[in-house]
């Protein structure tokens, strides 16, 4: 039988401790380091902060220090959950690849990088094919529902006139990060604001998204359009992190527009927001393709972001180290699914 497969940790927030119980549950694997910034979490053993058995695959030391965890070829593959944008965590990708271990990321702008950052995109892709590892951006979206999902629906079609794409989602399971970026807890005039001065991101994904629809449709978007709107709560709605009060932002109503020639291809709709349960409001995924034949896809509840967005990192594991060197998107790598039997199998 093959050597299990070796795991780092960097960032071990609610998706990094996913991430982490997930693979504890799994055969042929091994956590061989995990990291974390957070005085409150730094010198545990992983298992005791997962609250799960000990084993021998669990059984580390979380550090604070990655020059002592990420070492050359200590691990087989890297899980970065620790911001959303792609500087930011353009450093701790750079280490683990030129240390010669393959990243996998949450990070939502490392779904379709170059959308945004092509000279930093094509930097990753010259360490990643040097060091001979792969790197790889994904999540439940972007990375899934609102694009991937929606290419592969397409795929049964002689034709497609226009999509549109709805999600409504539940934040409670996400941590600090996400509530800030959504402007969780403000008032209506501080989101306005916050929106004005790019504090208050909303979803981060949309550009990332339309990028691949352009690669994979092998199109050009004439024009992209976002709006961001605030979702009010009438009633208080609470969640383990924040308590919203009557007349603040629950959530963040965002659209994306992607145009033709004119005419309006993609339209994206995604209010985010924190247990929307408590006014009657339904989670769900829906997508609507306009073409031969026509498609109508409805998902409720929403497929949970949380669980989806770590699951879909750990099941890309297998397919990241078996791909050839380089800065992959989902686009490239064949598609994910669940890992229901010894890991090892899975790798070439």
């Amino acid at each position: 039988m093959k050597e299990n497969v070796k795991v780092i940790l960097w960032g071990l927030g609610l998706m990094g401790q996913g991430m982490a119980k997930m693979i504890c549950k799994k055969r042929g694997f091994s956590i061989v380091g995990a990291i974390d910034l957070d005085p409150s979490k730094v010198g545990k053993k992983l298992y005791e902060l997962l609250e799960v058995e000990r084993t021998e695959n669990n059984d580390v030391v979380i550090l604070d220090n990655p020059e002592e965890v990420i070492k050359e070829k200590a691990a087989d593959v890297v899980l970065i959950a620790t911001a959303s944008f792609t500087k930011a965590v353009y450093p701790q990708i750079k280490f683990a690849a030129e240390k010669g271990i393959n990243v996998i990321t949450t990070a939502e702008e490392m779904s379709y990088p170059k959308a945004l950052d092509p000279e930093l995109s094509e930097d990753m892709d010259i360490i990643a094919k040097k060091n001979g590892v792969s790197i790889l951006g994904t999540g439940i979206n972007p990375g899934f529902v609102m694009d991937y999902l929606v290419l592969a629906l397409t795929g049964v079609c002689e034709d497609v006139e226009n999509i549109r794409v709805s999600r409504v989602n539940d934040l409670a399971c996400f941590g600090k990060a996400v509530m800030e970026e959504q402007g969780i807890g403000l008032t209506k005039e501080e989101f306005v604001e916050g929106v004005e001065n790019d504090s208050i991101a909303g979803h981060v994904g949309f550009i990332q998204s339309f990028g691949m629809f352009e690669e994979a449709f092998n199109l050009k978007f004439d024009k992209i359009a976002q709006t961001k709107e605030p979702i009010m709560a009438n009633v208080e709605r609470v969640t383990p992190l924040v308590s919203v009060k009557p007349g603040y932002v629950a959530g963040c109503k965002q659209m994306g527009y992607g145009y033709v020639n004119g005419e309006l291809f993609v339209e994206m709709e995604h209010p985010q927001q924190v247990r929307p349960e408590m006014e009657n409001l339904s989670t769900g995924d829906y997508i609507t393709i306009k073409g031969t034949p026509e498609i109508n896809l409805k998902n409720t509840p929403e497929i949970a972001g949380g669980v989806g967005t770590y699951a879909i990192c750990v099941n890309m594991i297998p397919h990241v180290i078996n791909s050839t060197p380089g800065l992959k998107t989902m686009l490239d790598l064949p598609i994910p699914v669940a890992i229901l039997g010894d890991v090892r199998e899975l790798i070439k």
